[in-house]
């Protein structure tokens, strides 16, 4: 264990790393795959310098924790309370955003492999007259391809007064559609890639139409009680996380302002788009698991992949993100915010080393992008080439009201 502090004026808390030789067993990789990943060794050094450099930029708090067949990495540096000045780590819960898409998605793929929906089928077929063009497919919602407007760029185009207006309210799956459907679609169906948080409303719809079930019970059924994901849950409309849990910080839109604290609030906003709760173990652990195809059918795990490309390093596919790093291996997974909260959970394409990376604000895109060099620290190693330019422009918006510009 190696520990330390570093100083703004004030001791900021403390930086951990370790690394856990654990005697687990290698995770299999998919039928026919049985080399062993070629990815270098994780850069502990360089994944410690991104922490340190998210906290220096306004994040209370910042860890990550790296899952590498058996072994595990963990930093973290800076609190996961101000007011305690309790040190962040890694084994704190908190609000994973739009991470949970990822969830939904799986949820959706597990239903069309057992052939209650088909993803080309209209989404009209199984939610009759709810949106406004019967062209809109399954695989449309899930690809951010369908054209609905996201309501979040109206909701959140203030950034604290916006979160105030909804940190208590609850919302039906219903009213946030129909905030979309007051505006005009962004495209035709199929047309163009438009990520819209309406997509996974939807999505959320879907399942409990046909499964006649809550979007807690199918998530807990299908995903957290089989993964064994104990730090996991999705507790709307309820405000409290249980646990142990870093409290989450919303930047004002004002420079200078004081951080607004964003950790309790119903997140009904949001729910199957943004609602989960989780930890950094239980994100790495399942997307391993979905990457092995352990999650659903290799078939739905292939359509899950099937990614269109939206800019020269990201590409989309039904609920993941694929991202194209600077030493030029591709991860998959999602990024999450959520007020007071931004997480990067991926994983490589075999599923056998996976990051999760959490700071404990949102609305500073300074720390949004510099998080992004967790990935490079997990997946690339000691390689320098491009890394400045990797953990300063890849992320170009957030999760939440992504049309709305942040500085």
């Amino acid at each position: 264990m190696i520990s330390g502090t570093v100083g703004r004026g004030a001791v900021l808390g403390t930086l951990a790393l370790s690394l856990l030789a654990m005697p687990a067993q290698a995770t299999p990789g998919r039928a026919g795959d049985e080399a062993p990943s070629a990815l270098p060794a994780p850069d502990t050094a360089g994944l410690r310098d991104v922490l340190r450099s998210a906290v220096a930029q306004g994040a209370p708090g910042a860890m990550a924790r790296i899952d590498d067949r058996g072994s595990v990495y963990t930093a973290a540096q800076g609190f996961a309370d101000q007011g305690t000045r309790r040190a962040i780590g890694t084994a704190d819960r908190f609000r994973v955003g739009s991470v949970t898409k990822v969830f939904s998605a799986v949820v959706l793929l597990q239903l069309a492999d057992e052939r209650k929906l088909s993803l080309d089928a209209p989404l009209n077929r199984y939610l009759p007259g709810l949106l406004p063009d019967d062209r809109i497919t399954v695989r449309h919602v899930l690809s951010h391809r369908s054209g609905l407007y996201d309501y979040t760029n109206d909701m959140f185009a203030k950034t604290v007064s916006g979160f105030e207006t909804v940190r208590n309210k609850v919302y039906s799956y219903r009213q946030l559609v129909d905030l979309s459907l007051k505006k005009p679609r962004t495209n035709t169906p199929g047309a163009a890639y438009a990520y819209s948080n309406t997509n996974f409303v939807v999505a959320g719809m879907l399942i409990e139409k046909i499964t006649g079930h809550s979007v807690r019970s199918e998530y807990e059924n299908r995903i957290f009680k089989p993964l064994k994901l104990h730090d996991t849950s999705y507790v709307h409309p309820d405000v409290k996380i249980q646990g142990r849990y870093a409290r989450g910080y919303l930047t004002p839109d004002t420079p200078g302002e004081a951080l607004v604290d964003s950790t309790e609030q119903t997140v009904s906003w949001a729910q199957s788009a943004g609602a989960v709760i989780s930890s950094t173990r239980d994100l790495n652990t399942f997307l391993s698991a979905l990457a092995d195809a352990k999650l659903t059918s290799a078939a739905a795990l292939a359509e899950m992949e099937r990614f269109t490309k939206v800019d020269s390093t990201t590409a989309y596919g039904l609920g993941l993100r694929r991202r194209t790093l600077s030493c030029g291996v591709s991860v998959q997974g999602h990024t999450g915010v959520v007020q007071g909260y931004y997480t990067y959970a991926f994983t490589s394409e075999d599923g056998r080393r996976s990051v999760t990376a959490l700071a404990n604000t949102s609305n500073n895109v300074k720390v949004l992008n510099t998080m992004a060099g967790t990935l490079e620290s997990a997946f690339c190693g000691k390689r320098r080439t491009d890394r400045k330019r990797a953990m300063t422009a890849v992320a170009r918006t957030e999760d939440i009201a992504p049309s709305v510009i942040r500085h």
